[in-house]
């Protein structure tokens, strides 16, 4: 995660924000509150969001599936594009974090759109095939620990309807991947990951250089 668009210069990006960005007074604080936390460069973009939203309400999406949480500025931002009756499921395995995040559902008023899962995300994504949910998610947001990146989308892929988005989050890793003399473990899964998703003849691909790299996967 990162909480700018990499290669742009503070000034530049500040000035993007300045002429694009439509943020809720919710959402502001949030991101406010993420910049004084010790981790808050783990919090998606604020640009990256608003892009994930205008996706969301593009696609006219209803039901949307969360992989890793954080203190919650993705989903509320994906939650408010989404219509009244619309569903997010979200899955983390952190209770601090996702406490904040409850607190600003609440504060958003879209906590009754979505629903926690406090577990490990494998066992939740089982369960929901398990329960025949697949096939029934319209959107999917990946952005959790890196080493299960090709597992989760695995599985994203059973539960995603055709003509349906998966959003990956990280997949420029601060440039780590593009640098050959940096191998840790990681770095290489991610490297791995990014270069099985050019190769995937189940979906069209797009790799958009926003906050630290988000590829678009369409189900065909």
């Amino acid at each position: 995660m990162s909480n700018k668009t990499l290669n742009l210069s503070p000034e530049l990006y500040e000035y993007l924000l300045s002429i694009s960005l439509r943020e809720s007074p919710v959402l502001h604080e949030l991101r406010q509150e993420a910049v004084n936390h010790p981790l808050g460069k783990m919090q998606i973009s604020a640009d990256q969001a608003q892009f994930l939203a205008l996706l969301i309400k593009l696609m006219g999406v209803k039901k949307i599936l969360e992989i890793g949480v954080f203190m919650g500025y993705s989903s509320t931002a994906m939650a408010l594009a989404l219509p009244e009756e619309g569903k997010l499921i979200a899955c983390d395995i952190n209770e601090d974090f996702t406490a904040i995040a409850k607190s600003y559902w609440q504060k958003a008023q879209v906590d009754h759109k979505i629903t926690l899962h406090l577990a490990p995300a494998l066992e939740t994504l089982d369960k929901l095939i398990l329960h025949d949910e697949k096939e029934t998610f319209d959107f999917i947001f990946i952005d959790a620990d890196k080493s299960n990146y090709d597992n989760y989308y695995e599985k994203s892929l059973q539960l995603l309807r055709k003509g349906g988005l998966i959003a990956i989050d990280n997949v420029l890793w601060y440039g780590k991947v593009a640098d050959v003399n940096i191998n840790d473990h990681r770095t290489q899964k991610i490297r791995d990951f990014n270069t099985k998703l050019a190769q995937d003849s189940r979906i069209d691909l797009s790799l958009i250089p926003i906050g630290d790299g988000l590829t678009l996967a369409m189900k065909k």
